[in-house]
C-alpha cells in the first residue's frame, strides 16, 4: 500500500508543479461483440507520442493541455479518429466495428496493420491472427494455433504427430505455455496430432522468442501467450464445426447486456464411435475432448472480474489389456481494477494440472503407472503510465508446486513390486519491474529486471550422488521444511531506432532461469514424460541471449519484412546417461548429467500483406550444440532439435466471395540422432554399439499442404462454410522413427527400417455460425 501511496502522490505532485497535464484513458473493445482488444495502437497525429493497449484493452495517454487527434487502429478492425480539446482528465472508451473488405482485383484483403509493428523496442515476438490460422490447410482438417505458429521463423516443428515446438535451438520443455496465465505443461491430444488450443475460444495468441518482457519467466526458450475469448456481450450467437473425426461447438452472449457475457465451447472427437461398428475393436478407446469456459463481469466503472478455465482429456484402449489417459485442467480468477486513469492493476488465483495414467494387464499382471504436476499461483501486476515518455510496470508471482513424479502400483497377483516415489514440493517466487522510455520519435528504450526465487521444500528423501550416478545418501525432509533456495537475477533490456518511418532497427539481451524441467527420451512432447523440479543436485537452467533485427514496411505498406540474428548460451542443460533408465529408476537425477549448452542463428521473413493473394515465406539458418561432460568424450555435440536450415512457404489466394484457396510448403533438416555405428554378439543376442552422440541425421523433412474453403451462405445471421484440405498433397513418406534389425536369412545382414505416419489424409469439414 505504501507503493501506492507513493505512486498516486507522484502523480499528483507532477501534475501540480510540471506543464499543466492532462489523462486520456479506457478500454478498446469491439463493437460487435463487446470483447477488449489486445494491442490496439493509439497514436497522437502530428507528435511523437503513442501507446497500445494491455491484455485488457485499458490504455492510458498522459498529454499537455491542448488540441488532439488520436488514431485508433486495430488488426481486422476500421479505424477511428477522435478529435479531442484537452482541458481535463477524459474517461474515453472506443468501439472499433470490423472491417469490411470487398474484394475487387487491387482490394485489400488483410489490414494494413496486421502484422509487427516497425516501432517500439520490442523484438522476437511473432503474432498470428486466428483469421490466419484458419485458412491454413491442416491435418485432419483441424484448423491448429500451435501447428500453424510453426510456419513462422525460429519456431520449428518436433515433426508429425507433435505438437511439441523447438524455439531458437531450444528443447519442448523450455517453452512456456500459457493460456489466460495457467501453465499448460502438455499441450497436445491425440500424441500430438491436435493442440490443446480450440481456435473457436481463442482472440490473441502472441509468441516472445526473445526480448521476452519483465512479467513473464520461468523458462529459457520462449514464451506462448494465449488468451481466451471473453464471450460476446451483445448478442447471443453460436457456432461449430463438423469433420470427419471431430466437432466443436461454441456458445456465447451477454449474462446482462452490456456489462457482463459468458463463453462455453467444447470439441470431441469421434473415431471411437467409428471402433464400436466393428465387433473386433468395440471395446477399444480412441478420443479426446476439451472444454473452454469463461465469464466476466463489470463490478462498476473501475473494476472487473473474469472467471476462466479448460479442461480436456485424451483416451487410448484396446480392450482392458492396455490402457492410457492424460489430461490438462486449468482455472484462473482475474480481477482488474483502475486506481486512477494512470494506474491499472490486474490480481490472479490461477489453477493449472496436469496428469496421466498408464495400465496395461498381462496375464496376472494388472499394472498401474500414474504422474501428476499441479500449480497454485497468486500474481499482482501494475502499470503505471508516468508520462508521455515512460510506462512503468511492475509486480510480482509466488507458484506453489506439487510434482507426484512417479507411481507404479499392481494388483495382488502382480509380479511387479509397488514403486511409489516421493512427492516433491516447491515455491517459486519472483519480483519484476521495467519501463518503456521513448524520449523522441526515433528511439525507444526497454529496461526490465526480473528477480526470481526458487525454493525446494521437504517432504520426503533427498539424495547425495557420486559422479558415477550411484546413490551415496539418503536425507529425510519434514514436510515444508526448506531445504535449498537459489536466486537467480533475470535482467532485460531491448532497443528500438526508427531509421525512416517505415523501417527500425533493434537489440535486446534477455537472461531467464528455469526450475522445472521435462525428463524425456524423445525427440519431442511425449503426455509420458515425466516432469522434476530443481533440486538439491538439478540446478536451475540459465540462458543469456543476445538479439539483433532488422524491419521494415515495404512496397508502400503491402509487405513487411523481418531479419533477426540471435546467440544464445546456456548453463547447466541436463541430458542423459549412456543406457539411463529414467521410467522405473527410483531417483532420475542418477540418470542426468549437466554441461552447457550454445544456439545461433539468423531468422528471415517477407509477408504480403494485400491484395487477393496474401501469404509468407520464411527462412531459419541455426546451429544448436551442448557440451557436457560425460557424452562425447567431453566435446561439443549436436542437440536432437538441431537443425540447419527451416523452410515454411505460405499462400492464401481469395479467387471471389466464395472460394478462397491455401497452400503450404515446408521443408527443414532431418532431427540429430544416434544410430549404431556397429554390433557383435552377446549369447546368441545382437547388440549394437553406438559412438558419437547425435552424429547422424534423420532424412530431410518435406510436404506440400492445399486447403480450399467454399463460402456457403454470408448474411447478417448466418455464416456457413465448407472446408476441404489434403495433407501431404505428394504423398511423401517422411520419416517418423528409423530403427536397426537383423535379416532373417543372414544375421551379419543389417535391415534399416523406418515407420512412416501419414501418406495422403484427406479431410472436409462443414463450419457455421448463427
Amino acid at each position: 500500500m505504501k507503493v501506492l501511496f507513493l505512486l498516486s502522490f507522484f502523480t499528483t505532485a507532477t501534475q501540480t508543479f510540471a506543464q499543466k497535464k492532462f489523462t486520456i484513458s479506457g478500454t478498446i473493445t469491439s463493437k460487435n461483440s463487446g470483447e477488449s482488444i489486445i494491442g490496439t495502437s493509439i497514436k497522437v497525429l502530428n507528435t511523437n507520442y503513442g501507446t497500445t493497449s494491455n491484455e485488457y484493452g485499458f490504455y492510458s495517454l498522459l498529454l499537455a493541455a491542448d488540441k488532439y487527434r488520436i488514431v485508433y487502429s486495430a488488426v481486422g478492425k476500421t479505424p477511428d479518429t477522435l478529435e479531442i480539446n484537452l482541458s481535463g482528465n477524459i474517461e474515453k472508451n472506443i468501439s472499433l466495428s470490423e472491417a469490411n473488405y470487398e474484394l475487387t482485383a487491387v482490394t485489400v484483403t488483410s489490414s494494413k496493420t496486421s502484422g509487427r509493428s516497425v516501432s517500439g523496442s520490442q523484438m522476437g515476438i511473432e503474432k498470428l491472427s486466428v483469421q490466419e490460422a484458419r485458412n491454413l490447410p491442416v491435418i485432419f482438417g483441424e484448423k491448429d494455433l500451435l501447428k500453424t505458429i510453426q510456419l513462422l521463423p525460429g519456431i520449428k516443428s518436433a515433426g508429425d504427430g507433435n505438437s511439441g515446438i523447438f524455439v531458437r535451438g531450444g528443447t519442448t520443455d523450455q517453452n512456456q505455455v500459457i493460456l489466460d496465465e495457467a501453465n499448460i505443461y502438455n499441450a497436445s491430444h491425440l500424441f500430438g496430432f491436435f493442440s490443446t488450443f480450440n481456435s473457436d475460444a481463442i482472440k490473441d495468441i502472441a509468441v516472445y522468442k526473445g526480448g521476452m518482457p519483465a512479467q513473464y519467466g520461468g523458462r529459457l526458450s520462449s514464451v506462448l501467450d494465449v488468451r481466451m475469448n471473453e464471450g460476446n456481450n451483445q448478442n447471443t450467437s453460436v457456432s461449430g464445426s463438423l469433420g470427419l473425426i471431430s466437432a466443436k461447438l461454441n456458445i456465447e452472449g451477454p449474462i446482462q447486456k452490456d456489462k457482463s457475457s459468458f463463453l462455453l465451447t467444447g470439441r470431441r472427437t469421434y473415431a471411437d464411435v467409428f471402433l464400436k461398428l466393428d465387433d473386433e475393436y468395440k471395446n477399444n478407446q480412441l478420443y479426446f475432448y476439451d472444454l473452454n469456459a469463461k465469464m466476466n463481469y463489470e463490478l462498476g466503472k473501475k473494476d472487473k472480474l473474469f472467471l476462466s478455465g479448460y479442461f480436456g482429456k485424451d483416451a487410448l484402449g484396446f480392450n482392458d489389456q492396455f490402457a492410457i489417459n492424460w489430461g490438462n485442467g486449468t482455472g484462473t480468477l482475474r480481477w482488474n481494477h483502475l486506481f486512477n486513469s494512470r494506474l491499472f492493476s490486474n490480481t490472479s488465483l490461477i489453477f493449472s494440472n496436469y496428469n496421466y495414467a498408464f495400465r496395461v494387464k498381462n496375464g496376472t499382471n494388472d499394472i498401474r503407472i500414474f504422474s501428476q504436476i499441479r500449480d497454485w499461483n497468486l500474481k499482482q501486476d501494475y502499470q503505471y503510465s508516468i508520462n508521455q515518455q515512460n510506462n512503468f510496470r511492475f509486480g510480482w508471482s509466488s507458484i506453489y508446486h506439487i510434482i507426484r513424479p512417479g507411481e507404479i502400483t499392481g494388483n495382488a497377483t502382480s509380479s511387479i513390486n509397488d514403486k511409489i516415489q516421493d512427492k516433491r514440493y516447491s515455491l517459486e517466487n519472483a519480483v519484476y519491474a521495467s519501463n518503456v522510455f521513448k524520449p523522441n520519435n526515433k528511439l525507444t528504450i526497454t529496461l526490465g529486471a526480473r528477480l526470481s526465487a526458487f525454493s525446494v521444500l521437504g517432504g520426503g528423501n533427498f539424495y547425495n550422488i557420486d559422479a558415477a550416478g550411484n546413490i551415496k545418501d539418503t536425507l529425510k525432509y519434514a514436510r515444508g521444511k526448506v531445504i535449498k533456495t537459489y536466486y537467480n537475477p533475470e535482467p532485460r533490456v531491448s532497443v528500438g531506432y526508427m531509421l525512416n518511418n517505415h523501417a527500425s532497427l533493434k537489440a535486446a539481451y534477455t537472461r531467464n532461469a528455469q526450475y522445472m524441467h521435462q525428463i524425456t527420451t524423445s525427440t519431442g512432447s511425449n503426455p509420458l514424460d515425466k516432469w522434476a523440479s530443481t533440486s538439491n543436485i538439478i540446478q536451475p537452467q540459465i540462458s543469456n541471449q543476445y538479439s539483433i533485427g532488422y524491419y521494415a514496411n515495404i512496397l508502400h505498406n503491402n509487405y513487411e519484412f523481418t531479419a533477426e540474428a540471435y546467440y544464445k548460451d546456456m548453463e547447466n542443460i541436463l541430458d542423459f546417461r549412456n543406457g539411463a533408465d529414467v521410467f522405473l529408476n527410483e531417483t532420475v537425477e542418477s540418470q542426468l548429467l549437466f554441461g552447457k549448452g550454445r544456439a545461433y542463428g539468423i531468422e528471415f521473413m517477407l509477408k504480403k500483406k494485400t491484395g487477393k493473394l496474401t501469404g509468407w515465406i520464411s527462412y531459419t539458418l541455426s546451429k544448436t550444440e551442448r557440451k557436457i561432460n560425460g557424452i562425447n568424450n567431453n566435446q561439443w555435440y549436436n542437440a536432437t532439435q538441431d537443425r540447419t536450415h527451416d523452410i515454411a512457404i505460405v499462400g492464401i489466394y481469395q479467387v471471389n466471395k466464395k472460394w478462397t484457396l491455401s497452400g503450404n510448403f515446408v521443408f527443414y533438416t532431418g532431427n540429430a540422432v544416434t544410430f549404431p555405428s556397429g554390433k557383435y554378439q552377446v549369447n546368441g543376442q545382437t547388440a549394437y554399439y553406438y559412438n558419437s552422440r547425435n552424429a547422424d541425421r534423420m532424412p530431410n523433412y518435406h510436404r506440400l499442404d492445399f486447403g480450399a474453403t467454399m463460402q456457403l451462405k454470408k448474411t447478417k445471421k448466418w455464416t456457413k462454410e465448407l472446408v476441404f484440405s489434403l495433407y501431404n498433397v505428394y504423398g511423401r513418406e517422411n520419416a517418423f522413427t528409423i530403427n536397426f534389425k537383423d535379416n532373417k536369412d543372414n544375421p551379419n545382414i543389417t535391415e534399416i527400417v523406418q515407420t512412416s505416419l501419414f501418406r495422403w489424409v484427406p479431410s472436409v469439414s462443414y463450419n457455421f455460425k448463427f
